[in-house]
């Protein structure tokens, strides 16, 4: 890390650390330390702020759209999908969306599947609670980072708790290539210590906080997310889980009713971005950027998951009209749509389970929906088939721009 760059940051400090190379021997360099959170809001410019209410905006019609719908959760757990497979993306592990939709979320063994499926269980646990109106700590945290790294390769002794061990964030382009990491790296976090927790909980404690007349929501949630990945207080995880942590804390804050934002297809698309106006925060104190960037993101990514789940709302309607047309009368054949639409891809057992029906019963009736064309067959035809409803995967798939 260019210490040069961070020498006059005006949002944090460089302080001193050192370490022990097994070739080279000991080294000391500096890890950069952000000050609290400001009390009161940034200086903005007329731009950024105009571009904060277009966010707002947005925002407000994806709740309105949300909270119109006889069940918001079931277009939810779809989009998750594509949140799953973006937010992954955005840390250099990829998986095609369409492999995404077909996994078996309680049998898939491949380590980096593993690793986007063990977001959509997080993501839910963390909704759970918002819904319930806990405030996250410290603790919690830990708990959805540990599920996060389960059954993946990036679990470890450091799993489920603050890091304990100095970590480095990216490699510059014009480090040596003999050059120690830590020396060669982009960005050099905050190192460990009661300090680095002390610090994580101050911010946690921040975005529970009422901060109507200070803040705008959208510039709280701008800022509480540069903390928190400035902080890097987990060893893996804090991209996935601060983008999270964006969704839960507007839900805390009343902006969103339902948690059903999807913020990270946007981010992945403008990752460059991301990162340097994350970065122009603490070299320059460029919260103005960042703020604009930010609130640009979420109107982006508001207006997206609104126009997806309006796309969803419209293919339910279509295929429990096509069920109501046909001489199928069961009210189960109704709630297998239902269930299609929020499952997009689902084997006989699973779908059995989820709707309390025997396995035989669940069978015949899938069969029906197939013959009617309401459904398909979903990959190869084996023991354990799978199927889906070509219309949901259409408009999901629409999120997906090389569609693998």
């Amino acid at each position: 890390m260019r210490r040069d760059l961070f020498a006059n940051s005006a949002v944090g400090q460089l302080v001193p650390i050192a370490g022990v190379d097994p070739v080279r021997g000991e080294w000391t360099h500096a890890a950069f330390v952000p000050d609290p959170l400001p009390g009161e809001s940034p200086e903005l410019s007329g731009a950024t702020y105009r571009a904060v209410a277009d966010a707002r905006a947005s925002l407000a019609a994806l709740d309105s759209t949300a909270r119109s719908l006889p069940n918001p959760r079931l277009f939810r757990q779809a989009t998750l999908r594509v949140e799953a497979q973006s937010t992954a993306a955005l840390e250099g592990t990829y998986e095609p969306l369409m492999k995404v939709l077909a996994a078996d979320d309680d049998a898939e063994k491949d380590p980096s599947l593993r690793e986007v499926l063990n977001y959509l269980v997080v993501a839910e646990a963390a909704f759970g609670w918002s819904q319930e109106r806990r405030a996250l700590t410290v603790s919690m945290l830990g708990q959805l980072q540990e599920r996060l790294m389960e059954g993946t390769r990036h679990r470890s002794s450091q799993t489920g708790r603050v890091r304990d061990v100095q970590v480095v964030i990216g490699r510059r382009q014009d480090a040596d290539l003999n050059e120690l990491p830590i020396k060669a790296a982009q960005f050099v976090p905050a190192p460990p210590g009661p300090d680095l927790t002390a610090r994580l909980s101050d911010l946690l404690i921040w975005m529970s906080g009422d901060h109507r007349g200070r803040f705008d929501p959208v510039v709280a949630a701008a800022l509480a997310h540069y903390q928190f990945e400035v902080l890097h207080p987990f060893h893996d995880g804090n991209g996935r889980l601060g983008r999270l942590l964006i969704v839960v804390q507007l839900h805390h804050s009343g902006v969103l009713s339902e948690p059903t934002l999807s913020v990270s297809p946007w981010f992945e698309g403008h990752r460059a971005d991301y990162f340097g106006c994350l970065m122009g925060v603490s070299t320059h104190g460029d919260w103005d950027s960042w703020v604009g960037f930010f609130a640009r993101g979420l109107q982006a990514s508001a207006d997206q998951t609104r126009h997806r789940m309006e796309q969803l709302a419209r293919v339910q309607a279509d295929l429990t009209q096509q069920v109501a047309a046909s001489t199928l009368r069961a009210g189960s054949a109704r709630q297998l749509v239902d269930f299609a639409v929020g499952q997009p891809t689902f084997t006989v057992r699973e779908a059995a389970a989820a709707l309390k029906l025997s396995y035989g019963r669940t069978n015949k009736l899938v069969d029906s929906l197939v013959e009617l064309g309401v459904l398909g067959h979903w990959g190869p035809a084996e023991y354990n088939r799978r199927f889906a409803a070509p219309t949901v995967i259409d408009v999901l798939l629409g999120s997906d721009p090389t569609r693998q």
